[in-house]
């Protein structure tokens, strides 16, 4: 999908069409989530912190994000793509992998299919999505960002590796803005020059994943679609306005926090066994610590009560904190599974998650059932919460 969540934002508001449209926490602490596509030419890209996003785009309108809404829409396209094949490994809310072999006798090859599907998003849903058709999926992962928004690239079942070759070393997974420059330095500027290198030369810039970067880049990727991935991880993350200090503040944002993730967990039918959080210092240094548990959970008092465990580990003595986060993997689909002696409070807690995510679903993100530890303000009656969508000034 093209910009999904700030292409939602327009779409659902049509003054915005048109607009630099930033979608992320309105704080100048905060980053940026989504970009549209008339603020780019600014230099405004995702995960980009938002002071430096304004700085670049004072004009640009920022709009705090709906992550129900976003959700609802990602529903609404796989189910377009459930129409064309049944192999769909979702990779986020706004992108998956389709495997449509089977489907070309009743569809068409697959430049038709992904037409097809491009033509139902827009019709349908208002949107518009970029498809890039392949015989692999790290070729059709890069075809179809090259051509965006709207894009359609084809790459030849007979020439992936001369697609490849002419196009920078930062479009191979697991090279960002610290391995690029260490592999530019040994002589590689693109994928072609990395199908070529000795995969032992590069192994001080990728480490175990050289060997298979550089089989990638020739074109050598037979990796199945797995329509069971479903999600991977989900989370939960704040930039506060005001710095956290001390177990008890940063235990409370940690609270907000575990009841967003518990609450999206029960709306997808799942549980999680691991648990994660990420402590970001005013120093911009980061700690993260995880806990795989014993059996997987869906509420938000398991989960927060694994976040304090966390939270024992990470050194906070004199030390003030920007943003927190907690994240969950290992997830499965389901609810947790009931124990032989039933477990009156875990049977309550259960109860209290659906009745709060029901209530959610039916009023929008800001209804809904919440703890009092999360509604007193905190110290001096000051709100560590970032304002509303404003226009950067």
């Amino acid at each position: 999908m093209d910009a999904f969540y700030a292409s939602v934002e327009q779409l659902d508001a049509p003054g915005l069409r048109g607009q630099p449209v930033i979608v992320g926490g309105p704080s100048r602490r905060g980053v940026v989530l989504a970009a549209s596509y008339e603020v780019r030419p600014f230099g405004v890209r995702s995960a980009m912190p938002m002071a430096e996003a304004l700085r670049r785009a004072p004009h640009a309108i920022v709009v705090a994000p709906r992550r129900a809404r976003y959700e609802q829409l990602s529903v609404e396209a796989f189910a377009i793509f459930r129409r064309y094949t049944p192999l769909v490994e979702p990779l986020s809310l706004d992108e998956a992998f389709l495997d449509v072999t089977a489907s070309r006798a009743l569809f068409g090859d697959g430049a038709t299919i992904a037409r097809a599907i491009k033509d139902a998003i827009r019709g349908e849903l208002g949107l518009t999505a970029s498809a890039g058709v392949a015989p692999g999926k790290f070729a059709a992962k890069v075809a179809s960002d090259l051509e965006k928004p709207d894009g359609l690239v084809i790459v030849p079942t007979s020439g992936v590796a001369s697609f490849l070759a002419p196009l920078s070393i930062e479009r191979m997974w697991g090279v960002g803005p610290k391995t690029a420059p260490a592999l530019r330095a040994l002589g590689i500027a693109t994928l072609g020059d990395l199908a070529r290198a000795d995969p032992r030369r590069i192994e001080p810039a990728l480490g175990a994943w050289g060997m298979r970067a550089v089989a990638l880049a020739r074109g050598e990727d037979d990796r199945d679609v797995n329509p069971s991935r479903g999600a991977v991880t989900m989370g939960a993350e704040q930039t506060v306005e005001i710095d956290l200090r001390g177990f008890d503040e940063v235990a409370a944002a940690l609270l907000e926090h575990a009841r967003r993730v518990a609450r999206r967990l029960v709306e997808a039918g799942a549980s999680a066994r691991t648990v994660a959080i990420k402590i970001k210092y005013t120093d911009f240094s980061v700690r993260t610590r995880r806990e795989t548990l014993r059996e997987p959970v869906q509420d938000t008092d398991s989960l927060h009560r694994a976040a304090l465990r966390l939270l024992a580990r990470v050194p906070l003595q004199g030390r003030a904190v920007r943003l927190t986060g907690l994240g969950v993997s290992g997830i499965t689909d389901g609810a947790p599974p009931r124990l032989l002696i039933a477990d009156p409070q875990a049977e309550k807690l259960r109860r209290v998650e659906h009745v709060a995510a029901e209530i959610a679903h039916k009023f929008g993100d800001g209804a809904g059932v919440t703890r009092g530890t999360l509604v007193d303000p905190p110290k001096g009656g000051e709100s560590r919460r970032a304002p509303g969508g404003h226009r950067g000034q």
